[in-house]
């Protein structure tokens, strides 16, 4: 598994997350746009920033990464997270937002019995 594979399945089980898991899906609808687009900017720069230290720790080769902790591996990092990004944002666009059809399901059922 390459790391731009890897850091594209965990960018959209993030945004995955977001859309259904207990306790966090609800959280997370409450929060503005800007919040959430934050929030999964701030969450993928801690797993980019966790993968360089465990590089850095000597780690990574442990763990199948090609990581390394030097300018090159800085710089393949970088367009990791980007591509990460990306695939965040896209599965944001395209799953449903539970949260949402719920509370619009909530508002008709309540103008129904009113």
């Amino acid at each position: 598994m390459t790391a731009d594979l890897l850091a594209s399945i965990v960018a959209i089980l993030l945004s995955l997350a977001a859309s259904y898991v207990p306790g966090f899906s609800p959280w997370f609808a409450k929060l503005d746009g800007i919040q959430k687009r934050l929030l999964m900017l701030g969450l993928l720069a801690a797993a980019a920033g966790g993968s360089f230290a465990l590089a850095c720790a000597g780690l990574a080769a442990d763990m199948g990464f090609s990581l390394t902790c030097d300018q090159p591996g800085a710089i393949g990092l970088m367009r990791i997270f980007v591509i990460a990004v990306i695939s965040n944002q896209a599965a944001c666009a395209i799953s449903p937002h539970l949260q949402k059809e719920l509370d619009n399901a909530k508002a008709r059922s309540a103008r129904r019995v009113s």
